[in-house]
């Protein structure tokens, strides 16, 4: 294995060349990063999942030891880990070498500003959003399909919404979904997403411990703009729970029911809701 700081990988790597690897975002407070277990164990699964020669206890000890520099230079403030594996390097052609070793690369950024506790403006993304099941909820290198969809966000548009060839609502560039109905909530299931979030799981969890009645259906667009829709919610490691005040230009309901059941980032511990 191959540890990189700062964009020092070699230029022979396959993260580089085909998009063959997966990556964290993970919010930090000080030294104590919240859902890290959670990080960690849907990465070292995933490269289970393409075959990428790396562990859980090698992905724990580089996160430990990026977790106490973090904290040295930064001291109480909170900042984003982020963990980028690769397959390792390679030489021309997609077919990889099966003794390669994989590449690590551990950035840091500062956290962004919180959302508003108003609500965010959100509207529905020209970018259809392709699963193939083979890749569903990995959070791979390739991306391109939300990198294309984040140029529409101009101006305070926060977010935009994709949907599937069958015009189902699935995730945005960056954030899983839930709505609250009449019926209970609602999220679109684990194998429609390019990426199952880590943020979307422990929400999930709170709910059912909560004995909230929660299902993973499709949800088409009807669905976010009809009269039983009592809000919508998008979920990310990083920003937390954040409510939409306005989708595609309709007013919706805003309230902190959500973050209620399951707590603010800063606030889970990993094993409580």
């Amino acid at each position: 294995m191959f540890l990189a700081k700062e964009g020092g990988l070699p230029a022979t790597d396959r993260g580089l060349a085909y998009g063959d690897g997966l990556f964290e975002t993970i919010r930090v407070e000080g030294a104590r990063a919240p859902l890290l277990s959670k990080h960690l164990d849907r990465l070292a699964r995933d490269a289970r999942r393409l075959g990428i020669a790396i562990t859980r206890n090698e992905v724990q000890r580089i996160a430990s030891e990026a977790l106490v520099e973090g904290a040295e230079t930064r001291g109480d403030e909170a900042w984003v880990l982020k963990l980028i594996v690769t397959r390792g390097a390679g030489g021309r052609g997609y077919r990889p070498d099966p003794d390669g070793e994989a590449n690590v690369l551990v950035l840091e950024a500062s956290a962004p500003p919180p959302p508003p506790a108003v609500g965010v403006r959100v509207d529905f993304s020209r970018v259809p959003l392709t699963v193939n099941p083979l890749l569903c909820g990995i959070k791979s290198l390739n991306r391109l399909e939300q990198v294309l969809a984040a140029k529409e966000l101009e101006g305070d548009l926060f977010e935009v919404l994709m949907s599937n060839n069958a015009g189902d609502i699935v995730e945005g560039t960056r954030t899983n979904l839930f709505v609250d109905t009449d019926e209970g909530w609602r999220t679109p299931p684990a194998h429609t997403l390019a990426v199952s979030g880590v943020m979307r799981a422990h929400v999930l969890a709170c709910l059912q411990q909560r004995g909230e009645p929660v299902f993973e259906t499709t949800l088409s667009l009807a669905d976010l703009m009809s009269d039983s829709c009592r809000g919508v919610y998008l979920t990310n490691a990083v920003l937390g729970i954040v409510p939409v005040a306005e989708l595609a230009g309709q007013a919706l309901p805003v309230n902190n029911r959500l973050a209620t059941v399951c707590g603010l980032p800063t606030e889970i511990d990993g094993a409580s809701c």
